[in-house]
């Protein structure tokens, strides 16, 4: 009895320490497994971009941060003006995508079932100014990505040219006097009378009003009378006092609307027609000497077939419209476009998307991308004061955020009530330049539209 006690102790210890041994072994595996599934089991992240004129420069991005990680960027992006419509046919797939972007907090309200709380990522962590953050109830749901600016783009090659013209019938002597809607307007109509000796069709690229491509004008351009109207009358932006609008600085708006066809490459009648590319291609190729754009635009300007604008030309001037005091006026500065990552995805791709965001605007190789390829002004401390974008007007624009005694025009149309709104706003200002609708429809669409949209949103 005492030997089989002996053997059954000695199998019950050897089996004991082979479980141990298992349990340790197999631990020590699951352990790898459990890293390996946090490591490798993302294999791919998709990026519904927004901007597609830097689409190409997301596709080199991604390419090298598959070399470095091994996990694949896929980078969607939607065509102009259909972003929505995009991201909400792509919500309801399978290739949904992992991080997208919104437009404040409209777009937050629109998506926030679909908004992580990011508030722990490194990306947010490192975010300058937190308060440009989307929030809500204490959570972060969308992060700033760059910093744009926006206003009318010339060529001081042409201008100066004008400058030096004997027989000219403006006063100016260079581009630091024009700092009123009353300057502008003398200068460039002397310009259009002076079109010939100056080598150009017009002094204004073609105002795009084809549907789709207008949003120049139904956006950036009516930002201008909005922001002035809600900040004369104390207007906060997230009450239900921004649901409504009179239009106080509608002859404003119609100034710069008029001056931009009036002094045109384009007849009137050829703007439905006119699309964003061709009016770029205008300015790069010295057929104009103005167009109002952002800081993007340089690289569909620098990559169009025989353009003729030299980096140390290419300037910025605020857009001015006539209201009392724009001498201290500068350009429209701020962003429309915040990150989000899908919370409908695992949190294991919401941790991969957050690690390629950080990468993106942390890592040498990724600022390098920030900086030289999109051509972003970013808002993280990551970047240091001598790392800014390489490009001339995003350069420009870093210039009119220092200027002293000058006062920059936020973006507001992150509060335009809908797509509706800017749409049939474009619309009845196509109707209105053609010659069928009179500027009063103008007026009228605006402030019927902006209440009937508000209301809708509700």
């Amino acid at each position: 009895m005492k030997t089989l006690k002996k053997i059954t102790a000695v199998l019950m210890a050897c089996l004991i320490f082979s479980a141990l041994f298992t349990a340790c072994k197999g631990g020590n595996d699951a352990d790898k497994g459990n890293k390996n599934s946090q490591n490798t089991a993302v294999k791919t992240i998709r990026y519904l971009n927004f901007k597609p004129e830097i689409a190409d420069k997301y596709q080199k991005i991604s390419e090298e941060y598959e070399k470095e990680t091994g996990i694949k960027v896929i980078v969607e992006t939607a065509a102009n003006n259909t972003y929505e419509q995009t991201l909400t046919a792509k919500m309801a797939t399978n290739d949904a995508p992992t991080i997208f972007q919104i437009n404040g907090p409209h777009g937050y309200n629109n998506w926030k079932d679909y908004c992580a709380e990011l508030s722990g990522t490194e990306i947010y962590k490192h975010l300058t100014d937190k308060e440009m953050a989307v929030t809500s109830n204490g959570g972060v749901y969308g992060i700033p990505y760059v910093v744009e600016g926006y206003g009318i783009i010339y060529n001081s090659e042409i201008t100066d040219k004008y400058f030096a013209l004997q027989n000219k019938a403006a006063k100016f002597t260079s581009m630091a006097d024009i700092n009123t809607f009353a300057a502008l307007s003398a200068l460039v109509q002397d310009m259009q009378k002076n079109a010939s000796a100056l080598g150009i069709e017009g002094v204004f690229s073609s105002t795009s009003l084809k549907a789709g491509e207008d949003w120049r004008w139904q956006t950036h351009l009516a930002n201008i009378p909005v922001y002035y109207e809600f900040r004369k009358n104390d207007i906060d932006l997230t009450s239900d006092a921004a649901k409504k609008i009179s239009f106080e600085f509608a002859e404003n708006y119609k100034n710069i609307f008029d001056l931009y066809t009036n002094n045109s490459v384009s007849d009137k009648k050829e703007l439905g027609r006119k699309i964003v590319d061709e009016s770029m291609a205008e300015f790069a190729q010295g057929k104009s000497a103005m167009v109002q754009n952002g800081n993007w635009a340089w690289s569909q300007i620098s990559g169009i077939a025989g353009n003729t604008v030299k980096e140390s030309n290419i300037k910025f001037l605020p857009i001015y419209t006539g209201v009392a005091g724009e001498e201290k006026q500068g350009i429209c500065i701020g962003t429309e476009n915040f990150l989000a990552i899908n919370s409908k995805a695992s949190k294991a791709e919401q941790k991969a998307a957050a690690d390629f965001l950080y990468w993106l605007y942390s890592s040498e190789k990724g600022k390098s991308f920030v900086l030289n390829d999109l051509g972003f002004i970013a808002p993280f401390d990551t970047f240091k004061a001598d790392e800014t974008p390489t490009d001339p007007l995003a350069k420009q624009v870093v210039e009119w955020m220092n200027k002293d005694g000058i006062t920059n025009v936020p973006w507001q149309f992150t509060v335009f009530p809908s797509q509706t709104f800017k749409d049939d706003l474009g619309a009845v200002l196509l109707q209105y330049v053609q010659g069928t609708k009179t500027y009063e429809d103008v007026k009228n669409t605006f402030v019927t539209r902006w209440e009937a949209e508000s209301a809708a949103a509700k």
